[in-house]
């Protein structure tokens, strides 16, 4: 099966590629649907966890392999080879470990807002790129779970702009530029756009 990857999208290398679960699955539009469906499993499993801490790898890793386990073998598992976005694949573990004890510290000491804690966290997700594919969703559950356990709402992630994220769209576009932004350390427009 060809892929056909939206802008901003991390590709594939074969061997990830070769780790499709489903045989049926012969299209990128058969893929995105299973996709969908897993994912929503995968949320429908995060919101019912009592766990009180989120902010650890063992949690981060069951909610991808929730999330995309039933599509990708590799579910769950840290990347193994360097994307077009992300740490040397070696750096993940301990960038992962990071990103979780500076939250949590974060949190503590109230450093920020609790929605921009969230979106802070989010941006430093994305730019770690732990997973072979499916980071961007990862990570935007992983900000409004964190929303949610500091007291807020979900995030809208462009929702009111009328489009989902995963398909090439303007929306995608907007989230896309305001991820930019904020690595070049701008995270208003990522702020703003969770919100729209």
């Amino acid at each position: 099966m060809d892929f056909a990857y939206a802008h901003g999208a991390t590709p594939l290398d074969p061997d990830e590629a070769a780790g499709l679960i489903p045989a049926h699955i012969s299209t990128q539009g058969a893929l995105n649907t299973w996709e969908e469906a897993n994912i929503a499993e995968g949320e429908r499993w995060a919101l019912r966890q009592k766990k009180k801490e989120l902010l650890d790898a063992p949690f981060l890793q069951a909610l991808h392999q929730k999330m995309f386990g039933d599509t990708w073998a590799w579910a769950g598992k840290f990347r193994l080879s360097n994307k077009n976005i992300g740490v040397e694949w070696a750096e993940v573990p301990v960038r992962v470990r990071q990103l979780l004890d500076n939250t949590q510290a974060q949190i503590e000491h109230k450093a920020y807002p609790e929605d921009e804690l969230a979106i802070r966290f989010h941006h430093q997700l994305v730019l770690i790129h732990p997973f072979p594919n499916g980071n961007g969703r990862h990570a935007r559950l992983m900000a409004d779970l964190l929303a949610l356990k500091l007291g807020q709402p979900r995030f809208t992630w462009g929702s009111q702009l009328g489009a989902a994220l995963a398909a090439p769209s303007q929306v995608r576009h907007a989230y896309i530029k305001a991820l930019h932004e904020a690595d070049r350390g701008q995270i208003e427009a990522l702020l703003k756009f969770a919100r729209s």
